[in-house]
């Protein structure tokens, strides 16, 4: 069993998890929406800047809960810089089945650092961490306020 957890909280999630490198409110956005997982009580608000084009300038999240889901959002920061809506609900979706199945088939460059995540899947409970700052940016995108990892 401890071996097990060992494998899933391995160095990258341990590092960002313990020191997030973009968990900060951006005091300038367009765009934020939370998300909370009301089986484990994490919480994640995401804040996005667009650029002129459209893309994603900037991205800034504050989280509450444990390592998994501030190491996806910290990583999430840097997988969708530079991405229009509509490229970084495609990342969203190949993360979520990273997430959901430890594989990425057609893992884009960007998601690569998110690859050791994949361990979540083989704790069903835990994949809901790691999609938790995935479902808040998107709401974000969307204009919604608020969501929840069910």
């Amino acid at each position: 069993m401890f071996e097990d957890l060992r494998d899933l909280y391995n160095a990258t999630i341990i590092e960002r998890g313990r020191r997030p490198r973009h968990m900060r409110r951006l005091e300038d956005f367009d765009a934020t929406a939370k998300g909370d997982n009301p089986m484990c009580g994490d919480r994640v608000q995401v804040w996005v800047k667009y650029a002129g084009d459209g893309t994603i300038a900037a991205t800034g999240f504050d989280a509450r809960g444990c390592e998994i889901s501030k190491a996806a959002a910290d990583l999430m920061v840097e997988a969708v810089a530079g991405h229009s809506a509509t490229s970084t609900r495609r990342l969203f979706a190949a993360f979520r089945t990273l997430a959901q199945t430890g594989e990425c088939a057609e893992c884009a460059e960007e998601l690569k650092p998110m690859l050791p995540l994949a361990a979540v899947h083989e704790y069903p409970s835990r994949v809901k961490c790691a999609t938790l700052p995935w479902h808040a940016l998107i709401a974000a995108l969307e204009g919604e306020g608020a969501t929840t990892s069910e």
